[in-house]
């Protein structure tokens, strides 16, 4: 029940986000599209910026599931670029309203446990620290959030499947390369 509560409050806030801009949306509009009361709202969040970050999270941990390995990457990289467009209006409002800090918080957590699940896998076995692993997902995890940035801030026109390929063709090899390099400083 609980979790069907705030899903209620997610949905009504991204329909709210498609005729208001966020910085118009109060929780009186929330609560009376969802049909529950102001208590029950501060029940589950602090405010709205609590319920956006809920929701990434949420949107997030479903994208995701399955999707962190060596072979699924690219099929988890391309569904954070679909959650991102199916939601477009409530990224560019949160993105042009709260400030691109919190996007960015949200594509780091998002493409740093897809990519560390692939670490992960590629280290099995090795003799590499839990911060080097965490040194090669950083790294990019950068460059595949500055890449998402861009799209987002160029109104999302281009394919997503293309840029996924484009980044897989680049990537190629690069966290596995990654990994022997750690492994060689010790020899």
């Amino acid at each position: 029940m609980q979790n069907r509560t705030k899903k209620a409050l997610e949905d009504s806030l991204k329909k709210l986000l498609k005729v208001k801009s966020l910085d118009k949306i109060t929780i009186n509009d929330l609560t009376e599209e969802c049909g529950i009361s102001r208590m029950a709202f501060y029940y589950h969040f602090r405010d709205i910026y609590h319920l956006i970050e809920w929701s990434c999270i949420e949107d997030a941990r479903q994208a995701l599931q399955g999707k962190k390995t060596y072979d699924t990457w690219k099929e988890g990289y391309l569904q954070i670029f679909e959650e991102v467009k199916e939601n477009k209006n409530f990224v560019v409002n949160v993105y042009n309203s709260v400030g691109r800090e919190q996007i960015e918080n949200y594509l780091y957590k998002l493409t740093y446990d897809l990519l560390i699940g692939v670490v992960e896998e590629q280290s099995k076995g090795m003799n590499i620290t839990k911060e080097e692993k965490m040194a090669i997902a950083n790294y990019h995890k950068y460059a595949f959030v500055g890449i998402m940035l861009d799209w987002i801030k160029n109104n999302m026109k281009q394919d997503p499947k293309g840029i996924v390929n484009d980044v897989g063709t680049i990537l190629q090899g690069t966290i596995k390369l990654s990994i022997d390099n750690f492994l060689k400083k010790y020899v």
